[in-house]
């Protein structure tokens, strides 16, 4: 699979927005690929990871994210959703699940109802291994427009979980657990 074919169809190829999303994704998806290589994963789930890893932020450009030379109307809270619709729409089913299911540690029905946010009623929470390990690297790298974006640290992230509620930290831990801490 080319991913940055599939998104340059969705990005211009001269664009901040498309250098920001692929310096996050690599990055990501190096880190997913030091976990998945830890962990022993088959050849098969290694190289989906890598391809999701590359693709679970590609609802971005339809984002109102002008920091990221996103110009869309979306809130960025929604860029998970938007991202599976269009890797559905490309025929990437599975790959479009990691993107929704990405945001924050998943995000279930009872928390987007509680809050307000502006989701499906559903849960969107990683399901599978593959889905997880994206979802934790993906952690560890904000898109600030810098080459890879800022790295945090496990404590950084786990003040930025905390603000969207205690309850959330304990997945965090559980995927720190089996994981590992980034090298």
């Amino acid at each position: 699979m080319d991913e940055i074919s599939i998104i340059e169809k969705f990005y211009r190829k001269d664009s901040r927005a498309l250098r920001v999303l692929l310096d996050h994704s690599k990055a990501v998806a190096e880190l997913a690929a030091c976990i998945s290589e830890r962990l022993h994963l088959s050849q098969a789930s290694r190289a989906f990871i890598g391809e999701a890893a590359m693709l679970h932020d590609i609802g971005i450009i339809a984002t109102d994210s002008p920091g990221l030379g996103c110009e869309g109307l979306e809130p960025y809270i929604r860029h998970g959703i938007i991202g599976r619709e269009m890797l559905e729409g490309v025929g990437l089913p599975l790959h479009a699940l990691v993107c929704e299911r990405h945001v924050g540690v998943g995000i279930t029905a009872a928390e987007i109802a509680a809050r307000g946010l502006p989701l499906p009623a559903r849960d969107m929470v990683p399901l599978t291994i593959e889905e997880e390990i994206v979802c934790y690297a993906d952690k560890f790298f904000s898109k600030n427009g810098k080459k890879g974006g800022l790295r945090k640290s496990p404590e950084e992230v786990e003040r930025e979980l905390a603000g969207w509620g205690l309850a959330r930290l304990p997945v965090f831990s559980e995927w720190r657990r089996r994981f590992g801490d980034p090298p």
